[in-house]
């Protein structure tokens, strides 16, 4: 994730405008959202795309909530691997028993 967020950081500080403010990616990020869901509902839902309509692909809507994501993480100083790690930490013990885990053929659960 490093890479990333220095690739973004390298991308957005060649702008004098620089990153947006925290409030405003919010809302873009809700946008971009928006978009996915737009896209999610064409493909797996009831509301068919229009002739008019531009094509877009539910892999390009999370590429943009991807980079508004980490243009975000960037501009508040959140390192993107120490926030995975603590979300993978939330969810391999708070929530560690969930979920129905797969068995496998011995009876034993998948890790």
């Amino acid at each position: 994730m490093q890479e990333i967020q220095q690739e973004v950081d390298t991308y957005i500080n060649q702008f004098k405008e620089g990153y947006f403010t925290p409030l405003a990616m919010m809302a873009r990020l809700t946008e971009e959202m928006g978009e996915l869901a737009r896209e999610i509902n064409h493909y797996y839902g009831e509301k068919p795309k229009k002739n008019t309509e531009e094509e877009k692909t539910i892999e390009q809507e999370i590429g943009d909530i991807f980079f508004v994501l980490v243009c975000l993480a960037n501009s508040l100083d959140v390192d993107l691997d120490d926030a995975f790690k603590l979300v993978m930490d939330k969810f391999q013990t708070r929530d560690k028993d969930r979920w129905t885990k797969i068995e496998n053929i011995k009876g034993e659960s998948n890790k």
